[in-house]
């Protein structure tokens, strides 16, 4: 019901910056809390950061704490990571996520729908 493209990943350089983005299609996002999740290889997927509906609180992971941010634009139905001071340890495949009941959590299972994932490299 539900679909979620990321796009904006690439090859970066470290202390560079992108920004990810999550653009829905189906139904409008503006209940929906989002979350970002990564994963690098032979690693489990981890929480990078999420944001709620109702009022746009947010909560990021220690590891990007002050150097990630999260938002969203409700007329646009997309939501964004701008990644800055990016590190190697930073590479990974990004993915962001829906979760109809509008709660930002760091719980991969509350979330309802899931996109395809963009790849994002970070050189040393």
């Amino acid at each position: 019901q539900v679909q979620l493209v990321e796009s904006g990943g690439g090859l970066v350089q470290a202390a560079g910056s992108l920004r990810l983005s999550c653009a829905a299609s189906g139904r409008t996002l503006s209940r929906y809390a989002v979350g970002w999740f990564r994963q690098a290889p032979g690693k489990e997927r981890e929480f990078v950061a999420a944001i709620s509906w109702s009022d746009d609180s947010t909560a990021f992971a220690d590891s990007v704490k002050g150097r990630f941010t999260i938002s969203r634009d409700h007329a646009k139905n997309t939501a964004y990571l701008q990644m800055n001071s990016l590190k190697p340890e930073d590479t990974a495949v990004y993915y962001c996520a829906a979760d109809r009941w509008g709660k930002a959590t760091i719980d991969a299972s509350a979330y309802d729908y899931w996109g395809q994932g963009t790849q994002v490299t970070v050189s040393s």
